[in-house]
């Protein structure tokens, strides 16, 4: 059987723009407007699911999305970053930082490492059925470097942004990443 699926970004938090590394937090302001503006694309949609996050939940009523929470699209744990700036963890952990940033297999913050992400997202798609899931940047990013086979380190040359959504297409195993408008 074919699987279409179609992975949302949650909408903006505080995090986002302060370029912090996120907590369990809501959608600010824009988010929920953003968000909110965006139902109409997806009216027609009869399964969702998204993150056990907050943001990610908010996202998907405020889509119009009656989605269950499905614990295999939550965040990166970050660790004991969580929370805290980019630019205060690289003053504070400036090889940490820079390990992250270049070996999928380090976890300096305590947390998962890319390359763990990567397959816990593989796995999940495995079991996944057709329909939406609103889930986070990161994760989004490992399910592409999943889908296309390419090596971790590519996970840092993809962005997500909010709101933003990849169509994937799957059967027998077999990914296809596939651009729609």
């Amino acid at each position: 059987m074919t699987v279409r699926l179609v992975l949302v970004c949650h909408g903006y938090t505080e995090a986002m723009r302060r370029a912090a590394f996120p907590l369990d937090e809501e959608l600010d302001e824009r988010g929920l407007r953003q968000a909110s503006d965006a139902a109409p694309l997806y009216a027609a949609v009869k399964s969702a699911s998204c993150g056990p996050s907050r943001c990610c939940r908010e996202t998907a009523a405020a889509l119009g999305l009656r989605a269950e929470v499905d614990e295999g699209l939550r965040d990166c744990d970050f660790g004991h970053w969580a929370g805290r700036s980019l630019a205060e963890v690289q003053a504070a952990d400036p090889e940490g930082v820079r390990a992250w940033l270049t070996d999928p297999s380090a976890a300096p913050h305590g947390g998962e490492p890319v390359l763990a992400l990567v397959d816990r997202v593989g796995a999940w798609l495995a079991s996944a059925a057709s329909g939406v899931a609103v889930t986070h940047p990161a994760v989004m990013r490992a399910a592409v470097v999943h889908v296309l086979r390419t090596p971790a380190e590519s996970f840092w040359a993809i962005d997500a942004e909010p709101l933003s959504r990849v169509s994937l297409t799957g059967h027998g195993g077999r990914w296809r990443l596939r651009f729609t408008d």
